[in-house]
């Protein structure tokens, strides 16, 4: 690379990094985009083989990305969303660099700008910017509970990131610890299998896969609940999980706990702690299944509401069997201890969650709690930007949907900065 300096160094290549490095381009501004493995890493290396996502075709393109699909309505494969990700690399001829691990953004001073260290298939390099985006996203360290170092050596563990298909798991009963969107996935394709899966649930809601008429998130754009600006976000709203929902299926599914016990799941409270064969669960099950149903029911409520408003020509809705509520929560156990010997479990998930590793930032960007500290991913270290992670901006910055705004306002920002410092070599 020979030490160059370019206007603008972008940490990441899945969909939020790709689509501000389009933007970059357009503007004609020199970058690199540095991907520690191939482009979409996350999506190759986090999904299990089942995994669709979660929103139909036509709400993942990227910016200036024309339908690479046959069926828009339909929901993609991850690896078919990776082929995606390389076309759009290909296409508009974006320079990222794969296998390029970056250990070091730290302030450059004598060149006005960064100093980036990065591993280029395994060989250190420098390089300098003017101005970096950070878009390695949020989901790239896997969380799992200290107290999973207490069960016994014998019971294989996996986070959700790590979990394929049942096939790799030992015969046996599974657990998986997580009701959000990844746990609840992964008990139905382990249900599918024809394995007996206990699932620890948490607090989620719950939205129908569609309703009268409609996928459920062009009723949610519409009414304008993905617009909500983190500035106006209750700390309630921002601390809300993703809901319980799936791609699966040709026009995706709703996915509940009841429709799960139905499949033969236990419905279990959260887990709380574990000794060597024993989990122990918060006796809230039920209150988890109330919760979703009472999620969801108010969701369709308000979207009766906007049609009614907006005397939108909408069918009346069609029975979901998934999304039929369980008035006495008869699905969900009241068990609060959990042997794994006695029931035969040989295999924990651990859908439990991500947090990002931003630990290559050398510099004065966190909080006391060290989380990022920015406003509307712009921090407060001059050229240095946040882009692909939840609530950036407002609630859609945390889907693929709402990346091209947000992408957006960054280079826009990005502009602004090149054009006052141009002069600066």
């Amino acid at each position: 690379m020979d030490h160059p300096l370019v206007d603008v160094v972008v940490v990441g290549a899945g969909h939020a990094g790709l689509s501000i490095s389009k933007l970059l381009a357009d503007h004609q501004l020199s970058h690199r985009v540095f991907e520690r493995g191939q482009i979409g890493e996350t999506w190759r290396s986090q999904r299990w083989q089942s995994f669709k996502l979660n929103s139909v075709n036509r709400l993942s393109l990227l910016p200036g990305q024309s339908p690479v699909f046959e069926d828009s309505e339909a929901f993609s494969y991850a690896p078919a969303f990776v082929n995606q990700l390389e076309a759009y690399v290909r296409e508009f001829n974006l320079p990222v660099v794969e296998h390029a691990v970056v250990t070091a953004i730290e302030k450059e001073e004598a060149r006005s700008g960064f100093a980036i260290t990065v591993t280029i298939n395994g060989v250190p390099q420098t390089c300098y910017s003017r101005q970096v985006v950070v878009a390695s996203g949020g989901q790239n360290k896997l969380t799992i509970p200290p107290f999973a170092h207490q069960i016994a050596a014998g019971i294989v563990q996996q986070h959700a990131a790590e979990y394929r298909s049942a096939a790799q798991l030992p015969p046996g009963a599974v657990l998986v610890v997580g009701s959000a969107q990844s746990g609840t996935q992964i008990a139905e394709d382990l249900s599918n299998a024809g394995r007996t899966v206990f699932l620890s649930t948490c607090k989620v809601g719950r939205i129908p896969r569609t309703y009268r008429g409609k996928d459920i998130f062009d009723w949610m754009f519409g009414m304008g609940l993905y617009d909500t600006m983190r500035d106006e976000a209750s700390p309630e709203l921002l601390r809300t999980r993703p809901p319980q929902v799936s791609g699966v299926g040709i026009r995706g599914k709703t996915c509940s706990l009841q429709s799960l016990a139905q499949k033969g799941a236990v419905i279990l409270g959260k887990a709380d702690h574990a000794d060597r064969d024993t989990v122990y669960l918060q006796p809230n099950a039920a209150e988890h299944v109330l919760f979703a149903d009472a999620f969801s029911a108010k969701l369709k409520s308000a979207v009766d509401g906007y049609i009614d408003q907006q005397n939108i020509a909408a069918p009346a809705p069609d029975e979901d069997p998934n999304d039929l509520p369980d008035e006495t929560a008869s699905c969900a156990s009241s068990i609060t201890t959990l042997s794994l010997k006695a029931n035969n479990i040989t295999s924990i998930i651990w859908a439990t969650g991500f947090t990002g590793d931003f630990s290559y930032l050398k510099l004065p960007v966190f909080n006391e709690d060290k989380t990022l500290n920015h406003h509307n991913g712009v921090s407060a270290v001059e050229g240095l930007y946040f882009l692909g992670l939840p609530w950036l901006r407002r609630r859609a910055s945390g889907i693929i949907w709402g990346i091209q705004d947000d992408a957006v306002s960054i280079a826009q920002r990005v502009l602004q900065f090149h054009e006052c410092h141009e002069s600066v070599v």
